[in-house]
């Protein structure tokens, strides 16, 4: 594997002396099985979160090129479509068998590009190589349906099949996990894919493209482009492609969702979120907190199901001053460097933007308990670091409760009861995740039972399930009829034939062996 050995190489002096502006690398496309040089005359600098440094240029894609990988995957599509479902299985087997064996250099290069720390970075690796690995049950879960004899000599069966060209647009935050919640499913269902990766985390898609190959996928069944904007309209805008799947922002997703459906597409959105956790007085001290400091400031926050407003309820308020004390021992370094807990955030435009909102809690009333924004880093004092905020008395008009901060930002509310805490879950737009941290069994169900939001975790802080059921966020943190991966990924993917047939019993041309001398009549 030529590019993992020369990206891994690549991370390695990244992390150790960054790059001259001369000597600063371009992102290749992933056209019909080769990687390929882009003849665009316009770049995008992608600069390493912890330093700022440039460390790769990424093209934005001409149209031409754009169209090159469209034709590639409707070639493609021909053929894929008609291989059998086992070989595509097959494939599934060797890619998680080749990603399992590579977890760590896909980790250096998602610490490069995007600031995670590589144990988080691993995660996110990890998480997306269940989605390959659930692919190889695919198999059984792409069966149709059959009723025979539903009338006289008259049977009615289905088949699911593939759709055709699809295309995945994914986000900087989960680099690896996002691509393989897309084009995996996508294949195996015997589509072809176009993926466009996040400009600012493009690396780790290209490694897997490499993988790919390795596995034995045939040319022009997954290509990759890049860029921005335009790349975005392509994909809603160009006829051949079937269905889009997108994860990211509420403005990027409601525009996708829109035009893209203007255009006849299938739209998944995976899209923006205010996850609230629920801590009640009886719930395990010590747990709950260790729980809902890492689901807050793990990642930098830069999570969708990050859980990042806390909802107090009754006497659990006293609780935040300790759950201060333990979210100021978190180390804020480069993601790299052993022992760090939390990372950069992904620019100086996020950076600012959580300063920002912090500062607007501050003038509407809120008290940063603890402040993370003056955070200096040793030997990295140029890098978009924030460190662990907390902002108590928050209420639900303030612009740092109604806006997704995304960063490493907890806001605090307190309730008195938990019915109260539900109505104020229920009032908020987004419907991605919750959790609710208690040991009285009854209090948990009233939950689960009243709450509207689509992955509820019960002294679980960030409830994404495993990819044998679907990532099922709901009201304005998706849109779509069809969720991420599991059945509903597989039903997404696909469309339905069904025959009714008739054949006559009394057509059969023998009903038993004619062995008399045949005869004149």
């Amino acid at each position: 594997m030529a590019l993992l050995r020369l990206v891994a190489t690549e991370c390695r002096n990244v992390l150790q002396r960054g790059y001259s502006t001369a000597s600063v690398p371009t992102t290749k496309m992933f056209i019909d099985g080769k990687f390929v040089d882009s003849k665009t005359s316009e770049w995008i600098d992608l600069h390493d979160p912890a330093t700022n440094e440039v460390v790769t240029r990424v093209p934005k894609c001409t149209q031409d090129e754009m169209q090159a990988a469209v034709d590639s995957s409707k070639k493609a599509f021909k053929t894929w479509r008609q291989s059998s479902i086992l070989s595509r299985q097959q494939v599934m087997f060797k890619l998680q068998h080749i990603i399992r064996n590579n977890m760590s250099e896909l980790a250096k290069n998602i610490t490069k590009e995007q600031g995670k720390t590589l144990i988080d970075a691993e995660g996110d690796v990890l998480r997306g190589l269940q989605v390959v690995e659930h692919c190889c049950s695919i198999t059984s879960l792409q069966m149709g349906e059959t009723v025979p004899n539903i009338a006289k000599d008259m049977d009615t069966y289905s088949y699911t099949l593939p759709l055709g060209v699809t295309a995945g647009i994914a986000p900087f935050n989960f680099p690896a996990m996002i691509p393989l919640w897309m084009f995996p499913v996508a294949i195996t269902c015997g589509n072809t894919s176009i993926i466009k990766p996040s400009e600012r985390v493009p690396g780790a898609t290209m490694l897997l493209m490499e993988m790919l190959n390795e596995a034995g996928c045939p040319p022009g069944v997954v290509n990759v482009i890049h860029g921005a904007h335009d790349s975005v309209n392509f994909i809603c805008d160009n006829p051949d492609i079937r269905a889009v799947s997108f994860v990211g922002s509420d403005q990027a997703g409601k525009y996708i969702y829109e035009r893209a459906g203007r255009n006849g597409k299938r739209v998944q959105a995976n899209m923006g979120a205010k996850n609230h956790g629920v801590i009640m007085a009886d719930a395990n001290k010590e747990n709950t907190l260790n729980q809902l400091a890492g689901a807050a400031f793990g990642a930098a926050g830069q999570r969708c199901m990050a859980l990042s407003t806390a909802v107090f309820v009754g006497e659990a308020r006293n609780w935040i001053p300790d759950l201060v004390e333990r979210a100021r021992t978190l180390r804020v370094n480069a993601g790299h460097v052993p022992g760090t807990d939390v990372g950069p955030v992904i620019s100086p435009q996020s950076k600012q933007r959580i300063h920002e909102l912090v500062e607007s809690g501050v003038k509407e009333g809120a008290k940063i308990v603890l402040d993370g924004r003056n955070v200096k880093v040793e030997n990295f004092e140029k890098g978009n670091f924030v460190g662990p905020t907390i902002i108590s008395d928050v209420t639900p008009t303030m612009k740092c409760y109604t806006e997704e901060i995304f960063g490493p930002v907890l806001v605090c509310l307190s309730v008195n009861t938990v019915d109260e805490a539900i109505e104020l879950i229920n009032n908020n737009p987004y419907g991605n995740g919750t959790a609710i941290f208690t040991t009285n069994g009854a209090t948990a169900r009233k939950f689960v039972n009243e709450i509207d939001v689509g992955q509820v975790g019960v002294n679980v802080p960030i409830p994404v399930p495993l990819p044998m059921f679907s990532f099922t966020g709901s009201r304005g943190s998706f849109l779509g009829d069809c969720h991420f991966y599991g059945k509903q990924g597989i039903k997404f993917y696909t469309q339905t034939k069904t025959v009714t047939q008739l054949w006559r019993e009394g057509d059969v041309s023998h009903t038993k062996a004619a062995v008399a001398m045949p005869t004149m009549k």
